[in-house]
């Protein structure tokens, strides 16, 4: 699986990113499991033509040393489909910017 990981998390880093996730980004009930949804703007001709696939998200799982952010755009509605697939570049680039984001906000320098 390919994946942005941010390691060596402290306890107190933990903390205070599973409070934002928790906030922002609820998860399917999975401890530690939480879904950053995709905006219209950033999905593929594929996830655009696949109204019944959406909505589209990326998972992160939260650990107690690390955050590991999924470069694989799911969907909710099916495991396999065509639309489900890595991260292009934009995709990609738009999840690190948005994870390097809250970090920063959080004064987290992991």
């Amino acid at each position: 699986m390919k994946q942005y990981s941010i390691d060596q998390l402290g306890l107190s880093d933990h903390a205070a990113i599973r409070s934002y996730l928790a906030a922002h980004y609820p998860g399917p009930g999975l401890e530690g499991l939480f879904w950053v949804p995709l905006t219209a703007d950033l999905l593929t001709g594929s996830q655009r033509a696949h109204a019944a696939c959406q909505p589209y998200y990326f998972a992160l799982e939260l650990l107690p040393d690390r955050l590991a952010c999924e470069l694989l755009v799911r969907s909710r509605q099916r495991v396999r489909c065509d639309c489900v697939a890595y991260a292009d570049r934009r995709q990609r680039e738009w999840l690190i910017t948005l994870v390097d984001d809250l970090l920063a906000g959080l004064g987290i320098t992991a």
